[in-house]
């Protein structure tokens, strides 16, 4: 199985790559943006490490392991994975309390479930994800963006460590925030500027290196990445997590292992289809979750947090040019070697430039788009927009999507529980006909009830469902006790254009059904059709 995996594997791979011409110019580019996520990917993991309670050094290595591995064989080309914030800040509660080794092996499994969930394909569900809930979601991952940028304004060494970044630090004033702003400020027009000058080079990397020139040129002092924390380490060496192989470990680590698979799942998945919408590319759910499954599993076993991936580096790459795995994988080979040769040049960056390129994530990232659309869609869409990414900032992301997911399919059930009716006719020999239209399910068994008058119909009632869809248990309940209510007023029934799994879920009101060429096909979602295996689609 592993060998047919790694062959799928590397299938993708070599189709990824030839959609793409690499000629030399290409692999330039995809060489530059590597190095301009990898610039941009040391703090982030820095901080993120400091919100999990643990050494730089533990989401170095994440962000470079897990970078690597889903770069060679995840499921979109272009996205970027590395240690997160929305991971994070599930981990220092069990890093507090139990210690790192704990983490390393919560790591573990959670890449072990991952693999689990790409293997049973479960990766397709992400489909039921609502566009307005994505809206949502890249709305609020643009402002948590740009909030845990604003903390690089802080004083260095007085802020402590919250949520999103850090917090509660002393604000810059005077002349150096000043320095800050302006330098921040030319690092974005750079950005902006270059792509109108020239192509060569990507238009962030160009921004980081002509303000990092400019502070170190003039000796001028701005906070620097080196402020942060020192990046300088070696190799990350093969280490398995020293925790005692007991149940009561099992039962320490399962839970977060369950909600970091989540978690971590939900945010790739979604960066998958954002970045898919850009790109031009589709599917790879399930080999996604497979890849992070296995670069969290290999992380856990390298001294490192665990990680998944990252919309904002991801739009980094993407916005520089990358397409293909060799930015990817560029990025983490860069990052490596800044941990192991060259922090001393990485640590004397300005974070002015790094915060620069982030706010011009943000400005990308944001769906400006939304807030023109607010009025025009339904007002259900409108709230689950709104809603999704004001949990997002205030929560997390798996929160802020289960909510709105259960929002929309809430407001979905609703609307359809509204459509059920029915068009009556009598026919010439004197039978009451219902034309029953519109869904019938668990919302909308209440109205179906009410669409009948046992007592004042004819003798003879006829109830045609070629214009309905009868989706569950509770719709076939509904029929049986609508036909009690007909056999108990003395009155026959008549059950026209039911599917044939419905004459054998229904009992007594099954006997009252009409055969006829035109009966649909569609099956009924029960407990009976699961155990028999006859589920199906729809007609």
């Amino acid at each position: 199985m592993a060998r047919s995996l790694m062959a799928a594997f590397g299938e993708a791979f070599k189709r990824d790559e030839t959609s793409v011409d690499l000629n030399a110019n290409r692999i330039k580019i995809e060489v530059l943006s590597g190095l301009t996520v990898a610039l941009a990917l040391v703090p982030e993991a820095v901080a993120f490490a400091f919100v999990a309670g643990v050494h730089p050094l533990v989401g170095l290595y994440a962000a470079f392991i897990v970078g690597l591995i889903t770069a060679l064989i995840g499921g979109r080309p272009g996205m970027i994975s590395g240690a997160t914030g929305a991971l994070a800040v599930v981990m220092v509660s069990l890093v507090a309390q139990h210690g790192v080794e704990y983490l390393f092996a919560t790591v573990v499994l959670m890449g072990a479930i991952q693999i689990f969930v790409g293997v049973m394909k479960w990766g397709k569900f992400i489909r039921l994800v609502p566009h307005p809930v994505m809206l949502g979601f890249v709305n609020g991952l643009a402002i948590v963006i740009f909030l845990a940028q604003l903390t690089q304004f802080q004083v260095p060494g007085t802020a402590e460590v919250g949520a999103h970044g850090m917090t509660g630090g002393q604000w810059m004033s005077g002349w150096p925030l000043v320095v800050m702003l302006g330098l921040t400020a030319l690092t974005m027009f750079i950005i902006w500027v270059m792509p109108r000058l020239t192509s060569a080079i990507p238009a962030p990397l160009a921004g980081i290196g002509i303000v990092a020139g400019i502070v170190i040129i003039f000796g001028i002092d701005v906070p620097r990445v080196g402020d942060l924390a020192s990046i300088q380490g070696g190799l990350p060496s093969f280490h398995i997590p020293m925790v005692p192989l007991t149940y009561e470990t099992f039962a320490i680590i399962l839970p977060y292992a369950l909600i970091l698979a989540a978690i971590g799942l939900i945010e790739s998945l979604l960066t998958l289809n954002l970045v898919g919408e850009i790109t031009g590319n589709r599917g790879g759910a399930s080999q996604e979750c497979v890849a992070q499954g296995v670069a969290n599993t290999v992380t856990g076993f390298f001294g490192g947090m665990g990680g998944c991936a990252m919309i904002g580096q991801s739009m980094i790459n993407v916005k520089s040019g990358g397409r293909t795995r060799i930015a990817g994988v560029a990025a983490a080979l860069f990052l490596l070697t800044f941990i192991v040769v060259a922090s001393p040049v990485i640590e004397i960056i300005p974070l002015a430039a790094l915060v620069g390129v982030m706010f011009m994530v943000v400005i990308g990232t944001f769906a400006w788009n939304s807030l023109m659309i607010l009025r025009k869609v339904p007002l259900t869409d409108s709230f689950v927009i709104v809603l999704v990414t004001v949990v997002t900032v205030l929560t997390d992301l798996a929160t802020a999507v289960v909510v709105g997911v259960i929002v929309s399919a809430l407001a979905y059930a609703w609307q359809n529980a509204s459509r059920i009716h029915a068009k009556t006719y009598v026919t010439p020999e004197g039978a009451k006909v219902y034309q029953v239209q519109g869904p019938l399910f668990f919302g909308s068994t209440d109205g179906f009830t009410e669409l009948f008058t046992p007592q004042a119909d004819p003798e003879v009632v006829i109830v045609d469902f070629a214009d309905s869809r009868v989706a569950d248990q509770s719709a076939l309940t509904a029929i049986e006790a609508m036909a009690a209510k007909y056999e108990a007023a003395g009155k026959r029934l008549q059950l026209r254009h039911l599917s044939r799994d419905c004459h054998e879920l229904l009992t007594k009101a099954g006997q009252l059904m009409v055969d006829s060429d035109d009966d649909p096909d569609y099956q009924i979602a029960t407990d009976y059709g699961v155990r028999t295996g006859q589920l199906g689609a729809g007609h």
